[in-house]
């Protein structure tokens, strides 16, 4: 398919981007894989982009014993080998911001001597009231953290007088299962207001993802034909081609619809399919979010089997080199029956998409790494072409690409020079690093930036968390009870058995 390139009429129409303002980082699992692969080079990248204040520090809190210094060459020895080209000098002065204080998560003495440090790197950086405790530790710590942090009261420092200048920071899962997931909330709100709660999902973060907004509510042209007069179906793909690697005792209790289908996907949703917000404010776009996963149509025991799918990768060959199985992952059970691919079929019961289908896949060991959102629209109700043998005509369809490479693209029909009538396909790209000619920047860039800023536009709020969960609940349900699991060759495209939720409508999943 030949392809239109874009190009930029008008490079800033509207840009609003703020540094923020002097802030203190509390990390607690300072020393993990997490915060030293995604946290630390993010902080630092805003910090070379002049986003962050000099005045700002981060208390690293973990059970790992470091010296400050210690602490510190292994920040800078990390950002050395995660960060293109990092510039000496920055990165000299950045991790000069960095401490760090060992103990118990259980132990209140570990937390008494966060309050000392917190107060006196306050003094030292000049950071008054502005407080990140960032929960980078496995789920179930972080109600015993939040009720740590909580008896200290170090969600509400005096200095700040403004309990929104303090906030907790924590990664999905929120919950395992709807009843976890009022838990958590419950223990949470117990100390923190929601205002004050980023839970964090950095698919949320990425670019293209955060288009969407632009590109439905900035352009007049589309906004009347998204709807179930012109769209024929949507798809959403977050394909993976890694196995569970070292997630394999995290992976295992989880699996695909916890782990991504939960998330990313039903919040991806939320965005495609959401009203029109009264304003760009945080709250307005969160509240349009809820009442689009309140309408995504309940599932019956019956649903569950005619409209979701699941698998479990084999043995097989993934980019030509062999792969092994799930059951041969170091740290799983022989006989797990957890899914590491989820397809399902979902309805938005509402006057916009009513019979619309939206079809979410996820997976790992699959053929290719590859993010995605289709918006498929309806065929021309009547061809004028038969004459030349063309009864059917492409759908046009429209392509969001959120990784490997950020993008949109239209297809469409045009006739091809000189002949009579030779119809082409083309396809309208927009590569964004291209167009624009920068490296696209880390989600946790952005999504950092915005916690620091105080915005919750792009964070999940807890209505949303339980919203997603009672719509997986049926799922979780019957899946529990059932002891077999269809398997998928490692490199494939998933289980042959998710084609049946495309019967009868005459179109399948976007290729893999």
């Amino acid at each position: 398919m030949k392809k239109i390139e874009a190009t930029i009429r008008n490079q800033e129409l509207l840009c609003i981007e703020a540094a923020a303002g002097p802030t203190g980082f509390a990390v607690f699992g300072a020393s993990g894989d997490l915060a030293y692969r995604k946290l630390y080079p993010s902080l630092y990248e805003l910090y070379r982009r002049d986003l962050m204040s000099d005045h700002f520090y981060v208390l690293g809190c973990g059970r790992s014993e470091y010296s400050d210094d210690a602490f510190r060459d292994s920040v800078e020895e990390k950002l050395r080998q995660e960060v293109d080209s990092p510039d000496d000098e920055k990165l000299r002065s950045f991790v000069q911001h960095f401490s760090y204080v060992s103990g118990s998560y259980e132990d209140i003495g570990f937390y008494q001597a966060i309050c000392q440090r917190l107060q006196s790197l306050d003094e030292q950086f000049n950071v008054s009231g502005a407080r990140i405790f960032y929960l980078s530790v496995p789920p179930f710590l972080y109600e015993p953290i939040a009720e740590k942090i909580g008896q200290m009261k170090l969600q509400c420092p005096a200095a700040s007088g403004r309990i929104q200048a303090v906030r907790l920071v924590i990664e999905k899962p929120f919950g395992k299962d709807l009843n976890s997931a009022l838990h958590l909330d419950a223990t949470l709100h117990r100390h923190f207001d929601e205002s004050q709660i980023y839970r964090i999902d950095h698919y949320l973060g990425k670019e293209t993802v955060q288009n969407l907004l632009i590109f439905r509510f900035a352009n007049s042209i589309f906004e009347p034909i998204w709807n179930r007069n012109y769209i024929e179906h949507v798809q959403i793909t977050a394909a993976e081609e890694v196995g569970v690697e070292h997630r394999a005792g995290y992976y295992d209790t989880s699996g695909a619809l916890r782990d991504m289908f939960q998330n990313h996907l039903l919040q991806i949703l939320s965005l495609v399919a959401m009203e029109p917000p009264v304003s760009f404010e945080a709250d307005r776009i969160r509240d349009e979010k809820v009442k689009l996963l309140r309408s995504v149509r309940q599932l019956t025991s019956a649903d569950v089997d005619r409209y979701f799918v699941r698998g479990q990768y084999a043995p097989g060959t993934v980019d030509g080199k062999r792969a092994r199985g799930y059951l041969d992952e170091e740290g799983v059970p022989k006989d797990s029956l957890t899914e590491t691919f989820v397809a399902g079929k979902l309805f938005v019961d509402n006057w916009r998409w009513n019979g619309v289908p939206f079809y979410l896949r996820t997976g790992k060991r699959l053929g290719r790494k590859l993010t995605e959102i289709l918006i498929t629209f309806k065929t021309v109700p009547h061809s004028m072409f038969r004459a030349g043998g063309l009864d059917d005509l492409p759908a046009n369809v429209l392509r969001f690409q959120i990784q490997p490479a950020e993008g949109m693209y239209l297809s469409l029909q045009a006739k091809r020079p000189g002949s009579k009538i030779c119809m082409s396909s083309l396809e309208m790209a927009v590569d964004y690093q291209t167009v624009f000619g920068v490296k696209m920047p880390a989600a946790y860039q952005r999504l950092l930036l915005d916690c620091m800023l105080g915005d919750q536009t792009l964070f999940t709020r807890h209505d949303s968390i339980l919203a997603s969960w009672q719509i997986l609940a049926p799922v979780l349900e019957l899946w529990q009870r059932q002891k077999q699991i269809e398997s998928y060759p490692a490199g494939s495209s998933g289980p042959i058995s998710q084609q049946t939720l495309w019967n009868g409508l005459g179109a399948a999943w976007s290729p893999l």
